[in-house]
């Protein structure tokens, strides 16, 4: 197994402001598409990836699992676009340490807790 995790997805309620959250965030456009009753919007990138979902039985919650975003180099720069895109910083950048990096938390406009990781 090279990777304890394969895919993960985000429950969102409106899609439309949760698409335009994650992609003012990470300064990007996520690709969306229908599989099936599920309304997907896409995390760029290869390997282990993943989506935020509209559907039924996907409901965004502060608890539970708590999934890390790679946010580049250092996340300082996702971590300020948060709050101008709707989002609220819950957990400021931290350094965990030298060999793991930097994280921070956040809530986003659909009221998942979320974190974001990075080297630096």
């Amino acid at each position: 197994m090279a990777n304890a995790i394969n895919w993960f997805e985000i429950p969102v309620t409106d899609f439309p402001r949760a698409k335009k959250f994650y992609g003012e965030i990470f300064a990007t456009d996520m690709h969306e598409e229908m599989m099936g009753p599920h309304q997907m919007g896409f995390f760029p990138g290869g390997g282990v990836s993943g989506a935020i979902v509209k559907s039924e039985g996907h409901n965004p919650s502060m608890d539970g699992a708590l999934i890390y975003l790679a946010a580049g180099e250092d996340l300082t720069d996702v971590m300020n676009r948060i709050e101008g895109a709707g989002g609220k910083v819950l957990q400021p950048k931290m350094k965990v340490t030298d060999e793991i990096g930097y994280i921070a938390i956040f809530a986003d406009t659909e009221g998942n807790r979320v974190a974001l990781h990075s080297p630096k």
